[in-house]
């Protein structure tokens, strides 16, 4: 007879609102953190729309309806500033932390993408969203735009992702089977920051370009030198997949 192991649930049931006085933090936050870009986007989504993601606590053992604060400490603070009372909690059957906070998984610039285009396909003005996250409309409308030009198997390649909107921007210089080389590449590297894109796209053949008649301007790298790139990218490309092969 086969045993299975009971699986327990990692959170109560049934959400509940409790009293801001009642949450005991279990880190203080940094003096800066209230000047800081992420702190600021929070506090607007939260003015504009109000708590989407409600905060994560544990019954503190031996003090009967008070609450250890698991994830959310920039929420509850923003929350205090905001005057609010009480707010909506998810109760974590695991009073530990470090283990929650692994979990998590942050949102990702598709994902964030595809969060916008659902807002506005909902009727959500762009001004609204915008306020919501707090960038301009201007940015908002590049989030909206970021997989135009995007062939759609490097946006499933990099749908789960942290990749910066210029990253994006140099992808879409490049033909659907070069992005996918060079997709590829960041993944295997774990590298999806500008200047590596920037850095693939320069070592890349003008052939391979969208634009092949464009020239590529790279600062301070001369002709022979970038010829030297694109060799040594097209060696590291054959040896990844021989490697992938084997």
């Amino acid at each position: 007879m086969v045993k299975h192991n009971k699986v327990t649930m990692a959170f109560e049931p049934e959400g509940i609102r409790i009293a801001l006085t009642d949450i005991l933090p279990v880190k203080q936050l940094a003096p800066s953190t209230k000047t800081g870009r992420k702190y600021k986007q929070i506090a607007a989504s939260i003015r504009e729309i109000g708590l989407i993601e409600p905060l994560v606590v544990t019954r503190q053992k031996g003090h009967r309806g008070a609450y250890l604060l698991l994830d959310g400490h920039v929420r509850l603070q923003i929350l205090k500033d905001f005057g609010a009372q009480n707010t909506m909690c998810l109760i974590a059957t695991d009073d530990e932390a470090f283990t929650y906070n692994k979990r998590i998984s942050r949102l990702a610039t598709i994902q964030e993408h595809k969060m916008i285009l659902k807002a506005i396909e909902s009727g959500v003005p762009e001004d609204r969203i915008a306020k919501a996250l707090d960038i301009n409309v201007a940015m908002i409308r590049r989030k909206r735009h970021l997989l135009d030009g995007i062939c759609p198997e490097v946006a499933d390649l990099l749908k789960d992702r942290h990749c910066p909107i210029e990253t994006f921007r140099s992808l879409k210089q490049l033909k659907p089977i070069r992005q996918m080389e060079v997709a590829q590449l960041m993944v295997t590297m774990n590298n999806y920051s500008v200047p590596y894109s920037k850095a693939l796209l320069a070592a890349t053949p003008a052939d391979q370009l969208v634009d092949a008649k464009k020239p590529k301007i790279t600062k301070g790298v001369s002709p022979e030198q970038m010829a030297r790139m694109e060799a040594e990218m097209d060696s590291l490309q054959r040896e990844m997949k021989q490697v992938e092969a084997s």
